[in-house]
């Protein structure tokens, strides 16, 4: 048996004989790109027929992956993301 032949563990084949979904149209309403040592994160956000959403891509010797955050969450996301920066300022690091 072939590798890409063996039943998947989800319960459906690897390769279906389903059409592809439909490509949704995204418009971009804005883009940030920041460099941070060896990564590269791109801030974009974006609009599609459900709504607005931030997606926030990383890419990393070449390969990129991306994190939606809807805009709904978006508030809650920066209030995490704050606390974060605060206990990264107060909390003291292992080598010190």
């Amino acid at each position: 048996m072939i590798s890409n032949e063996r039943p998947s563990p989800f319960g459906h084949r690897p390769y279906s004989d389903r059409p592809p979904k439909p490509r949704v149209e995204e418009d971009t309403l804005k883009t940030e790109t920041i460099q941070i040592e060896r990564k590269t994160f791109i801030f974009t956000l974006k609009e599609n027929p459900r709504g607005r959403f931030l997606r926030i891509s990383e890419i990393v010797n070449g390969r990129r992956d991306n994190v939606i955050i809807p805009a709904t969450g978006l508030e809650d996301f920066l209030k995490i993301a704050e606390e974060m920066v605060t206990a990264a300022a107060e909390i003291p690091g292992k080598d010190q």
